[in-house]
């Protein structure tokens, strides 16, 4: 009789988990966005098996199939050969909660159809930065289970050898509170708060009314000041501290001598240092708080004298520049001469004809002063080369188009050419797109999978948004939606990329406050970098192709870090898409 027993329960624990195994392996098989679509929106899905015919939309509560249409033509994936075909059910618009069936396959992923769908993915992405806060506790009020103490005062932080001034010599202790940890390290760089800044006040700028909408659980959320810009100011008066008041320089980074380890912020008492003054980190710093004065412009009452502070700092900091244009960050050189040696992220770069035009750009359209764009003669330059933080022209180029009312007198010629340049980019991913066996803009060329490759998604979803805004084209609008789609599961890893958005997200991102807090879950709406073919951390990765190189764990750094310049480009998408859906912008 016990043998009996323990035979059937044998049985029945090896059915649960072949069953379990075998929901797994069809989820993989069927990718898709896994939070879900728009009504009105395309709706696709790509399905890794060449032999299966046809698919349907089944209903999760009831299990009813409400939809089915045959697959599209198989595909092949110039990344290893993988067969596929498309499951397009955009003529399915009942909203509700779904699973896509295929036969011979299984079901894919759950995900809702509904109005307003990325609302919540959206706004976890902008919560991603509050819990990226240097300087303050997370209160379980606000931050609920993954609430911790305060780490990293940075009251007391030392100057370092190779930012010595008269006024402020070795040694000197300052104060640089704030700011957000920048990545899932604790040190906090200008350089990559540059384009992180400028990325989220641009949604400001361009939605306002949306964004004043936008309501986050955080300690400022009843005051005058909308959430999204209570989070940038937040590391927009860390970067202020940054600034040499007697010169006008800025500081390239606050950063402990190494990376910490596996520990929770308040564990962490290394020393901190501001080290050298850089070209890049006061051109960064120069146009952000160009714009940070035109946008704090509009809370003059809530926030009096701030605008005028950041433009004040802005003018000397560019002032710093052009005695000092080309005093380049080289952290090799700079530990052959000064102590102690400095191993964190390095943020250098040698080609900052980009960063002046940028800078230039957004103190000419905050001041009205032709001077600035007098000093650089690259604008514009002829080409575009897509946003990251070592390649930021086109954040000027972005900005002159939206406030081309402004320039006086307006350069029609100029604006055209640039305007050109956006829809010959936008043009060449939508068509590259085409080719592509998830349909994605994202991945059509090997390059696109780098270190923080999705933030590649994410800032072509900004530059097809931006060509969309000129030309009110649907074209554009539907292939930055598609790599909206790439980010959150129809990918060739099968992943959604935002922790905690999706059924299959990540668990084990190298993030310190995700790996060293008892709480299984990582900390939510945390994009993490995504494939990346160099796999520089030596990890073992379960693939070397290069959209699949990708390992959900603490070790690659390389494929599974976060960082505040990453999830700024989701957090713009997504609310950008919202708002064009919402007031119906978009033909479709």
């Amino acid at each position: 009789m016990v043998n009996r027993i323990t035979k059937l329960l044998l049985v029945l624990l090896l059915s649960t988990t072949a069953g379990m195994a075998q929901k797994q392996n069809s989820e993989d098989k069927i990718r898709l966005n896994q939070v879900g679509f728009y009504p009105d929106a395309p709706k696709k899905a790509v399905v890794e098996l060449d032999t299966a015919t046809t698919f349907y939309v089944v209903n999760e509560n009831t299990g009813e199939r409400q939809f089915s249409a045959a697959l599209g033509e198989s595909r092949t994936s110039q990344y290893g050969g993988q067969v596929a075909r498309s499951a397009d059910f955009s003529m399915f618009s009942e909203p509700g909660s779904y699973r896509l069936f295929v036969p011979s396959i299984g079901y894919s992923h759950p995900f809702d159809i509904r109005r307003n769908i990325f609302e919540e993915a959206a706004k976890a992405g902008l919560k991603g930065y509050y819990f990226q806060r240097a300087s303050t506790d997370l209160p379980r009020e606000f931050a609920g289970k993954w609430y911790r103490n305060a780490g990293h005062q940075d009251d007391s932080v030392l100057v370092h050898e190779s930012a010595a001034t008269a006024e402020r010599p070795t040694g000197t202790v300052i104060s640089a509170s704030k700011g957000w940890y920048d990545a899932g390290d604790y040190n906090k760089y200008i350089v990559n708060s540059g384009i992180s800044m400028a990325t989220l006040m641009s949604l400001y700028e361009e939605f306002p009314n949306q964004v004043r909408q936008i309501e986050l659980n955080i300690p400022e959320q009843q005051n005058d000041i909308p959430d999204l810009l209570d989070e940038v100011r937040w590391n927009l008066q860390w970067m202020l501290a940054m600034q040499d008041p007697h010169d006008g320089g800025v500081y390239h980074k606050l950063t402990s001598a190494g990376f910490a380890g596996k520990v929770m912020p308040h564990q962490d008492r290394d020393k901190r240092y501001v080290v050298q003054k850089s070209t890049s980190a006061a051109l960064n710093f120069a146009a952000v708080m160009a714009q940070a004065s035109r946008v704090f412009g509009d809370y003059t009452n809530a926030l009096p004298g701030l605008a005028d502070s950041c433009l004040a700092a802005a003018r000397e900091a560019w002032k710093w520049t052009q005695n000092h244009p080309n005093q380049i960050y080289d952290q090799e050189k700079l530990n052959q001469q000064f102590d102690p040696d400095i191993t964190t992220g390095a943020y250098g770069d040698r080609n900052l004809e980009d960063e002046f035009r940028w800078a230039a750009v957004e103190l000419y359209v905050t001041t009205g002063n032709e001077r600035y764009l007098e000093a650089v003669t690259t604008i514009p330059d002829h080409t575009l080369t897509l946003p990251s933080w070592s390649q930021v022209g086109a954040l000027g180029y972005y900005t002159l188009l939206r406030f081309k009312e402004r320039l006086n007198p307006p350069d029609d010629i100029m604006l055209s050419e640039i305007k050109g340049m956006v829809i010959d980019y936008a043009d060449q991913l939508v068509n590259g797109g085409k080719r592509m066996t998830y349909q994605t803009v994202m991945g059509y060329k090997p390059e696109h999978f780098i270190w923080g490759s999705n933030s590649v998604a994410g800032n072509q979803a900004i530059l097809l948004i931006q060509a969309y805004q000129q030309t009110s084209n649907a074209k554009y609008w539907e292939a930055a939606l598609s790599n909206l789609d790439y980010l959150l599961g129809r990918n060739a890893t099968g992943y959604s990329f935002l922790t905690g958005y999706g059924d299959r997200t990540p668990m084990y991102p190298h993030h310190r406050p995700s790996a060293a807090d008892p709480i299984e879950d990582p900390v939510p709406g945390l994009l993490v970098g995504g494939p990346n073919a160099g796999q520089q951390d030596g990890c073992e990765y379960p693939s070397n192709l290069p959209n699949q190189s990708y390992l959900d764990d603490w070790c690659s750094y390389a494929s599974n870090e976060i960082t505040i310049n990453w999830n700024a480009p989701f957090v713009y998408t997504a609310f950008a898409l919202e708002a064009l859906n919402a007031s119906k912008q978009v033909k479709q």
